[in-house]
């Protein structure tokens, strides 16, 4: 079984993922180890003799059903296991140095006051305790899983010596090749990820298929790495809570515990008073004791959320940049001939600027003819409208010219019979001017009788 490494970690010692021995990865590597000069990464190889040696190579590998184990969960009945064990031993640690209950605080000393800040709220203090224990033996054993995931990303999943590019017809060497290791490191993410994607790339024979169910792959292990964190955040918030709950029913007691029935016994009221105060400082020791988990808590488990998502973000990367580029699928644009992909992209981006183009043409083509349409139309429907108005301008023109001449004819009628009126008058007038005319006048009087009087 092979291992690689980065050569940041030349000369340091490991531990073999498969046999769990020590190795030391070489500070330097002969000229005849030394990896291609076009190899995708430097590396520094290793060769450990475990289980995964068992296959002599050129045979080839039957294919069993590969039962995947949960990298990241924990056995949740061995971490309760656990964790009730150190709860009761912790608990009889401390049991023997718990304080007399006619002991005055003041004299206790450093254990006395450990024990009894366990032992006063016991129900309370118990249930932290063994929340407490219970978070943190999850913690070390997904702790334990990390280890074994970072120790997986040595192994050597893709051997240069198969092939420097993974195509149709090697492919199944390389799953071979992942087939042959331990069993013990099949639950590492990283060896079911690159088995997965290489099956599917077995059947499909297609890069972008095989990045996207990669990607897909990565979100499930995001979010089943997220997902194990659950039960340790609601312990990390329980904690605390608890202690509160100890300590609301401390001052219950406490206060309920006051007496002043006899006002004259000044002794007795000093001694209630003092059961109070001792009371309600027993009551604060709940809260006191599920804050200082809470915070010892805290710490540990951010700092391994911290290094999961470390582990996953390499794991990701080693797809992309290991992975990823060594895949051909025949189509020029595979992935291990890195020149091909920057010419089909730059081919790709061409075409999809030459059809932007295009595109682009015909629209303007179109803007252009809208234009011109737009005019016409414009022009047309101008020419319209001064035609319109003008065969309006027109008949009114007309119109009015005909009203003026009928009025121009009926005045002249009216005045030529004005002037006729007139002529008679004037007549009339001459012939009146040589008469004298007399004007009989009537007179109305007023009276019982009335007549008329001419002259």
């Amino acid at each position: 079984m092979h291992l690689v490494a980065d050569p940041t970690m030349a000369g340091q010692v490991v531990h073999c993922p498969g046999c769990n021995t020590k190795l030391q990865i070489p500070a330097t590597l002969p000229e005849s180890d030394l990896p291609p000069p076009d190899a995708l990464r430097p590396r520094v190889t290793a060769t450990a003799r475990g289980p995964g040696r068992a296959h002599p190579s050129g045979q080839p590998q039957e294919r069993k059903a590969w039962k995947e184990q949960d990298p990241t969960n924990p056995n949740a009945n061995l971490s309760f296991g656990i964790g009730m064990g150190l709860t009761l031993v912790w608990f009889l640690i401390v049991f023997p140095f718990q304080a007399p209950h006619d002991t005055p605080s003041s004299s206790f000393t450093t254990m006395q006051n450990l024990a009894n800040l366990f032992y006063k709220h016991f129900t309370v203090s118990f249930m932290n305790t063994l929340f407490f224990f219970w978070a943190m033996t999850i913690c070390y054993l997904k702790l334990k899983k990390l280890r074994h995931q970072r120790e997986a990303l040595l192994l050597d999943v893709l051997p240069i010596e198969l092939g420097k590019e993974i195509n149709g017809q090697n492919v199944g060497a390389f799953i071979d090749n992942i087939y042959k290791l331990p069993f013990n490191l099949r639950d590492s993410l990283m060896v079911n990820r690159i088995r997965k994607a290489l099956e599917l790339f077995e059947v499909r024979q297609n890069v972008s298929q095989v990045s996207a169910m990669m990607t897909s792959q990565s979100a499930i292990d995001g979010s089943r790495i997220m997902g194990s964190y659950i039960m340790l955040r609601a312990f990390l918030w329980a904690i605390p809570l608890l202690g509160f709950i100890g300590t609301v029913v401390g001052l219950s007691h406490a206060i309920s515990g006051m007496s002043f029935g006899g006002v004259e016994d000044v002794g007795a009221i000093m001694g209630s008073i003092n059961n109070v105060t001792s009371g309600l400082g027993t009551a604060f020791d709940a809260t006191l004791l599920g804050l200082i988990f809470a915070v010892c808590l805290n710490f540990p488990l951010n700092s391994l959320a911290k290094h999961e998502d470390e582990c996953l973000n390499d794991l990701d990367a080693f797809c992309n940049e290991v992975l990823l580029p060594r895949l051909n699928d025949g189509s020029g644009a595979g992935g291990g001939d890195l020149g091909a992909i920057g010419d089909s992209v730059v081919k790709a981006i061409a075409g999809a600027q030459q059809e932007f183009l295009t595109n682009l043409n015909e629209l303007s083509a179109r803007m252009l003819d809208y234009a011109n349409n737009l005019d016409r139309r414009t022009e047309e429907h101008q020419q319209a409208v001064i035609h319109e108005f003008v065969n309006n301008m027109t008949t009114m023109r007309s119109e009015v010219e005909q009203s003026l001449n009928e009025s121009m004819r009926l005045s002249t009628q009216y005045l030529g019979g004005l002037e006729s009126g007139l002529l008679g008058l004037n007549g009339v007038l001459e012939k009146l001017g040589e008469k004298q005319v007399v004007v009989q006048q009537v007179v109305k009087k007023k009276g019982w009788f009335s007549r008329n009087k001419s002259n």
